[in-house]
């Protein structure tokens, strides 16, 4: 398989509509009255427009394999709304057989009739934010939902007939203990789902939490805890019969999203919607690699108005050279428990011998991959492979 020609071709569709913003949330997102924001209406009519764009631009090998809505709320479009994107896609872009489809969702904005009319619609996979099952802990984070919420909505959704569904846990958020931690994992595994992703919390600049912290409202996060945290994360979710397959994603066999294993593997996606970037080949692209990274207004009323207009909502158009695609390769592809094969990382042979001794990496059967020690320290480790290579 070339590192460009993965199985599976993607498509990324932004919503940017929030009901509120969490306060550690930097994402492209915008709530109502804001500034720049666009109705629904307007945004699915410009999204329409830029599915047809990309249906005479993109250099694909076939119809998107997988698709996948996030946010955003995207669940905030309601059922309808999801139909018609989802109706949309097949219109333009096409469908392959068996592809994988997904929307993530808020839960306070599902019902069993939501789901039920997402699974009629031709959805596959449900993302559900869930992040704690601890009230404090949702409180600090600035989150709508109440704590048993997202739990029903994964029950629900696999009641409806969905097999694969998703819950996105935080750890490490100021305030939370281990006990928070252990029933919020316990929590997620109850319902049965095949799939579970835990981020750190990361507190980005500018964002509510960023300042909380800045004025000693908060304890800045603490990365001993972080390393502690995901040990019991992992140890929980191994117990439970998920196995990791990349650094913060654990699933059941064939539970694995492979739409993020598009973006893991190297592979092409159209990014659709205000902010969304893409990584294609276009028809008649002359650069030696023929990928072009394409990135789109942020703004959803600016957005909106270059589609109506007839125009591209595309403001950065960035062809990638043969070193940008395989920096790229290292840092995702090392993230994953597959790895990559020995001769992507064979210009930095010091670096990895280093963490070979180290017990951070290891070399089996032809590929390097990150040990468990190894997942701890992640980053670094792909960065001192990066800079040795550019030495």
């Amino acid at each position: 398989m070339s590192t460009l020609d993965p199985v599976d071709t993607g498509l990324y569709i932004h919503v940017p509509f929030c009901t509120t913003r969490c306060g550690y949330c930097d994402f492209n997102t915008y709530t109502p009255g804001e500034d720049g924001t666009s109705s629904v209406g307007t945004y699915l009519n410009a999204l329409e427009a830029e599915l047809d764009r990309a249906a005479a631009e993109w250099d694909r090998p076939g119809p998107p394999s997988t698709v996948f809505l996030g946010g955003g709320t995207p669940s905030l479009l309601g059922a309808d709304g999801l139909t018609r994107v989802l109706g949309a896609v097949r219109r333009s872009l096409g469908l392959a057989p068996g592809a994988e489809v997904t929307t993530e969702s808020n839960p306070e904005s599902t019902s069993p009739e939501f789901f039920s009319a997402l699974l009629e619609a031709g959805y596959s996979r449900i993302s559900l934010g869930m992040q704690s099952a601890s009230a404090h802990v949702l409180r600090v984070l600035e989150r709508n939902h109440t704590p048993g919420r997202a739990t029903a909505a994964a029950q629900e959704a696999l009641a409806a007939g969905f097999d694969h569904v998703n819950l996105d846990l935080i750890y490490g958020t100021p305030t939370e203990t281990d006990d928070d931690l252990r029933r919020s994992i316990d929590a997620a595994l109850s319902t049965g789902v095949d799939h579970i992703s835990a981020y750190s919390l990361i507190v980005e600049d500018g964002t509510a939490m960023a300042r909380k912290v800045r004025k000693g409202q908060l304890p800045a996060p603490d990365e001993d805890v972080y390393a502690d945290r995901y040990e019991m994360i992992d140890a929980a979710l191994q117990d439970a019969g998920m196995g990791w397959y990349e650094v913060s994603n654990w699933s059941r066999q064939g539970g694995e999203c492979r739409h993020n294993l598009v973006y893991w593997r190297g592979g092409q996606w159209w990014g659709a919607g205000p902010g969304a970037h893409g990584c294609v080949r276009l028809h008649g692209d002359g650069s030696s690699t023929g990928i072009t990274r394409l990135v789109n207004a942020k703004l959803p009323r600016r957005y909106a108005e270059a589609l109506a207009s007839g125009d591209s909502p595309v403001v950065t158009t960035e062809p990638l050279s043969d070193a940008d695609v395989h920096t790229e390769r290292i840092m995702t592809g090392l993230r994953l428990a597959e790895g990559l094969p020995d001769d992507m990382v064979a210009h930095a042979p010091q670096a990895v011998a280093r963490h070979v001794g180290l017990g951070l990496l290891e070399q089996v059967d032809g590929r390097t991959r990150l040990t468990d020690a190894g997942r701890l320290l992640a980053d670094g480790i792909i960065t001192d492979i990066l800079v040795e290579e550019d030495d």
